[in-house]
């Protein structure tokens, strides 16, 4: 394999790391609304078994994809004095259209989505989407793209290239077999 495909493979798995890393810290964010926040009581706050929401992890590839260039860009002075209000709107547009999108989806295969209780916000949208969470979806994609996705390509760039293939092994069986459990045999 020449240097591109290895530094592809990485990229990859990098990639499908971060998204494993985003579900796990949307499921923790979720459970800390619902237990912390709301005060519901504890609930397992995903589709899967595991302690993870692949919806975040759609998201913040979503966000990577969209507006890593723009994060990246540093020669282009207006730009940088409007970089955090259009990531707060891109973030914000991309994640509600990714929730909406994923509650039809959610519905389609397992008769409703978990984020049910939008109908009780003013403003909403069949229960699917919600201004009050578009907002937060907002903010934590700022956060995300200011802070935290730093925090994660720092930590990615530890392990070794064989490392990482191990993880990224461990972590797919793991999935696999979640998805296998919970749609096939739960």
């Amino acid at each position: 394999m020449n240097i591109k495909g290895i530094k592809e493979n990485q990229t990859v798995q990098k990639l499908f790391l971060c998204f494993w890393m985003y579900a796990v810290v949307g499921w923790c964010y979720e459970v800390f609304l619902e237990v912390v926040v709301y005060r519901w009581g504890f609930s397992n706050r995903g589709v899967l078994f595991g302690p993870y929401c692949p919806v975040y992890g759609v998201g913040a590839l979503c966000f990577l994809f969209c507006f890593g260039r723009i994060m990246k860009k540093k020669d282009v002075k207006w730009l940088n004095i409007a970089k955090p209000f259009i990531i707060f709107l891109g973030c914000m547009a991309a994640a509600t259209l990714i929730e909406l999108v994923a509650s039809y989806i959610l519905e389609a295969t397992t008769g409703k989505w978990p984020w049910q209780t939008y109908a009780d916000y003013k403003y909403n949208f069949q229960a699917r989407i919600a201004l009050s969470t578009s907002i937060r979806f907002g903010l934590g994609g700022a956060v995300f793209m200011y802070i935290i996705q730093p925090l994660f390509n720092m930590i990615l760039a530890k392990p070794s290239r064989k490392m990482l293939n191990y993880i990224a092994a461990a972590v797919l069986v793991t999935v696999t077999a979640d998805v296998i459990y919970t749609f096939f045999i739960k």
